[in-house]
């Protein structure tokens, strides 16, 4: 790891002024990804600017009109733990309940999982000069590639690795960001960006940006959940996972948002199977219809086709549980 300034920001704008007065510099949340780069010589920052002591980015509450408005530092744990997300929001404070470890969740923070680098191991090493380093290889097509997308462009096979991203999608979430040009919001289902655009960018956040909160809408009658397959129960990233929202009236589904997890480059939306759903009854026909829709399309790579069955089998559990 290079030596590096620290630095504390007492608000947003001297966090922007911290970054922009030294090129190279950047913004720290919880840290957990961050120092992960740095100790594997990803990349190397002069400057690391915190962000914890910027008030107002670790609450959560409670907005006009029945919105919930999240700190982008408020920490997994506190989402998990919180009782009008548990009751409202349930996919949200599953996923976030579910990601890395105990002891992680409660220093890593909601901002930094929605924008941490992809687990892909050639990413992850520095010998490997990949597709996201500025190489023109992906190394998962020809080579070791069980945990990787089984959807994709053709480019960069790399899944997606926030738990976060999966429940704020399904749940219609919007990210506030602000810059030196003023506040921006963008909805989380179009802020993900697929390799092929630009194979070393993940999302369209720009490089002066700060997430500073997330904004979750009301959810009247909304039924949501998130579930997941591991290899094992404790710290691990998913091999699968989906993130399910709907509302049903009359015995009938009206709305619903599907979004598969650890399967592509960015939370992908099911929207054929969404279409198999609509209108229709949560009965065994229409769930196992839903299942084979959503997995359809699926091309894996050469050791991960298990992950076909396998999520075909969870986005069945997921949906009969919200019936």
């Amino acid at each position: 790891m290079n030596r590096f300034e620290f630095a504390r920001a007492t608000s947003v704008a001297e966090a922007l002024d911290l970054v922009a007065g030294k090129p190279g510099s950047v913004w720290k949340a919880g840290g957990i990804d961050l120092l992960d780069h740095l100790k594997e010589h990803l990349f190397e920052s002069p400057r690391l600017v915190d962000l914890k002591t910027v008030p107002g980015m670790q609450d959560v509450t409670a907005e006009p009109g029945g919105s919930i408005r999240i700190g982008a530092l408020v920490t997994l744990a506190h989402v998990a733990a919180q009782p009008g997300i548990r009751a409202m929001h349930t996919a949200l404070a599953q996923a976030c309940g579910e990601a890395a470890s105990p002891q992680i969740r409660n220093v890593a923070t909601i901002g930094g999982n929605l924008l941490q680098r992809p687990r892909c191991w050639y990413y992850r090493l520095a010998s490997y000069r990949c597709l996201k380093k500025g190489g023109d290889t992906c190394f998962a097509v020809s080579g070791e590639n069980r945990y990787h997308t089984i959807f994709g462009d053709g480019a960069c096979n790399a899944p997606h690795p926030s738990n976060a991203a999966m429940g704020l999608t399904a749940l219609g979430a919007s990210l506030v960001f602000q810059s030196s040009r003023g506040t921006r919001t963008v909805p989380a289902e179009q802020f993900f960006t697929i390799p092929g655009k630009d194979p070393r960018r993940e999302n369209a956040r720009e490089s002066d940006e700060i997430l500073t909160a997330i904004s979750l809408p009301p959810a009247p009658g909304v039924r949501s959940t998130y579930a997941s397959v591991r290899e094992k129960a404790a710290f691990d990233w998913p091999l699968v996972s989906t993130a399910v929202a709907l509302r049903v009236e009359g015995g009938l589904v009206r709305e619903v948002r599907i979004i598969l997890g650890a399967v592509a480059t960015v939370p992908l939306r099911a929207t054929t199977a969404e279409q198999t759903l609509l209108g229709r009854r949560l009965e065994d026909g229409t769930v196992e219809a839903a299942a084979n829709a959503a997995v359809a399309s699926a091309q894996p790579l050469s050791e991960n086709g298990y992950k076909v069955e396998l999520l075909r089998t969870l986005l069945r559990r997921t949906l009969r549980s919200l019936a």
